[in-house]
């Protein structure tokens, strides 16, 4: 259990709390009780560790306000929107024989022991707080749940895990799953077409592509030949002497 040393407010103003913060402390309240409720400040650094942690707010703490020690639970955190350190916590104080609810964070132990996860399964949290009802004196730290002999297809509902004498869920209508043990996904890749075949012919025949280029290498040459012939009757005509005219007559 933490020990925290605390200071009474007496101004309790907005410049006044504005100061406290400048000067490392965070203005909070104490209430609960027959008591009436105490304005008192907290040194940031002395709290700092616990409050980033996920059980802040279902830890059981000790306060000292001039002398005297109290267990409280935070019930409440405020932020600062731009620089998210933390300006005010309310603190209630834990009486013997009361009930408190809280959300209590949940811990998955043994991994390696799991022949499902072994085997490639995937562990799927479902719920990663859990709601109870506990008695002030016997507040868990955390809700354990060991995943040994669990295999693929296992769901671990709130009934598997041990809780502490006297701690209760706070859904009592049904046996929720805390966590499941499912099969491995698997991205299937999509399968190629199959190639198609080149069409062939009758027997003896070319394919159609191959005819198709044979016919036009076939063309081709007709244009070539033609225009050969075309050439050769060109210089044939060139090479004919110049017919002479008949003598006019006189």
């Amino acid at each position: 259990m933490s020990n925290l040393k605390a200071i009474k407010r007496e101004n309790t103003s907005t410049g006044s709390n504005n100061k406290l913060r400048a000067s490392g402390y965070i203005p909070a309240v104490l209430y609960g009780g027959k008591d009436p409720n105490q304005n008192i400040s907290i040194s940031k650094k002395e709290i700092s560790t616990i409050i980033n942690s996920d059980t802040f707010l279902s830890k059981v703490l000790e306060i000292e306000v001039d002398g005297k020690k109290e267990k409280v639970i935070p019930r409440d955190i405020a932020f600062n929107v731009v620089s998210e350190e933390p300006i005010h916590i309310d603190f209630m104080r834990v009486l013997s024989g009361k009930k408190i609810i809280l959300e209590i964070p949940v811990k998955f132990i043994n991994h390696p022991d799991s022949p499902g996860l072994k085997r490639g399964g995937v562990l799927n949290i479902v719920r990663r707080k859990v709601e109870l009802k506990c008695p002030a004196e016997t507040i868990p730290d955390e809700i354990v749940v060991d995943l040994t002999g669990t295999d693929i297809g296992t769901s671990i509902k709130i009934s598997s895990v041990k809780l502490p004498e006297n701690v209760l869920p706070t859904i009592t209508d049904r046996d929720f799953v805390v966590a499941t043990v499912a099969a491995p996904t698997v991205i299937k890749e999509p399968e190629k077409p199959a190639e198609e075949a080149p069409v062939e012919g009758a027997e003896g025949e070319a394919p159609v592509e191959g005819a198709e280029a044979a016919s036009k290498e076939g063309d081709a040459a007709k244009k070539d030949d033609k225009a050969k012939d075309g050439a050769a009757d060109k210089k044939s005509e060139e090479k004919k002497p110049a017919e002479k005219k008949p003598p006019e007559k006189k």
